[in-house]
């Protein structure tokens, strides 16, 4: 059997968490348009007769602004050695920004083998591929460079069948029927602060946690009471929305998401609480889980 640990990476938005989901055929990493969604390591578990792969999605890698932002950077770097491949997302020209560039010197002193996973073929154009792809294939840092569709699942089996190349005899590490490593607890928790992004714009969805205070499984239903922590007051009010309609909206389309997740009736009780200035805080980072 083979088995192995392999990191996606990208910036922020290019489409790590939507690849892992099409790998596994189910969502246990939260989506969204808006950047930075990702912000703790999430393992997907890929099993089938012959080989096993435990992905890390990981969080965007850009300059940070802030202690969260340290953590989600760190967090995808110090993978970096630790795992048998690397997968870099990229879905634009190297010229476009100078956020690929920034993971590429990064990821250029890796001795782990590295896939170049170009997205998004979907929607880019059979001229734009060709530059995107010679780009980075000049730059000799690649074992391999896919065009696919992660939305649409389109070559991921060829992506995977690339990475199964690349590891090596080892053991099952995980249960054969397991995708994930993530308590339900958390995913809960991440299907929440999904809703909050759909719901919210600008810099609002940024200054989120999520924290679950109560969570009491019977027989016939799940007690949920979960709080969202914003920075500024003017953010609260935002969140709740006008006479309670946001908040109303993003409990009743994240209680529709967590009952499809557990398979059972959800009780969920959402409250909007502000804890100033939580990114540079260590202490709150630490409550709400982001920790080295």
């Amino acid at each position: 059997m083979k088995s192995g640990f392999i990191s996606i990476v990208g910036r922020p938005n290019v489409g790590k968490s939507t690849l892992l989901n099409a790998i596994l055929g189910e969502k246990i990493a939260i989506t969204s348009s808006k950047p930075q969604t990702t912000r703790n390591i999430v393992r997907g578990i890929y099993t089938k007769e012959d080989v096993q792969m435990v992905f890390i999605d990981t969080p965007g890698i850009h300059k940070p602004k802030n202690k969260l932002g340290n953590f989600m950077t760190n967090a995808a770097v110090n993978t970096f050695n630790e795992v048998d491949a690397v997968v870099l997302i990229v879905d634009d020209e190297l010229s476009a920004g100078p956020g690929d560039t920034y993971i590429l010197n990064i990821i250029k002193e890796v001795k782990t083998p590295k896939i170049l996973a170009i997205n998004k073929i979907d929607k880019i154009d059979p001229e734009k591929f060709q530059r995107i792809y010679h780009e980075y294939d000049q730059l000799g840092i690649f074992n391999k460079i896919i065009g696919i569709s992660a939305i649409e699942a389109k070559n991921v089996e060829t992506l995977l069948a690339e990475l199964e190349s690349l590891l090596k005899e080892g053991p099952m590490y995980f249960p054969s029927e397991m995708i994930t490593d993530h308590p339900e607890r958390f995913i809960v928790s991440e299907i929440i602060r999904e809703k909050t992004l759909m719901y919210l714009e600008d810099e609002v969805p940024h200054g989120i946690a999520v924290e679950i205070e109560k969570y009491v499984e019977n027989k016939e239903i799940t007690n949920i009471s979960a709080v969202i922590y914003c920075e500024k007051k003017s953010h609260k009010g935002i969140i709740i929305g006008k006479e309670g309609k946001k908040l109303k909206g993003i409990g009743k389309q994240a209680r529709l998401e967590i009952e499809a997740l557990l398979g059972c009736k959800v009780f969920l009780e959402l409250w909007v609480k502000v804890k100033e200035n939580w990114r540079d805080s260590n202490f709150a980072l630490s409550n709400f889980g982001y920790k080295e």
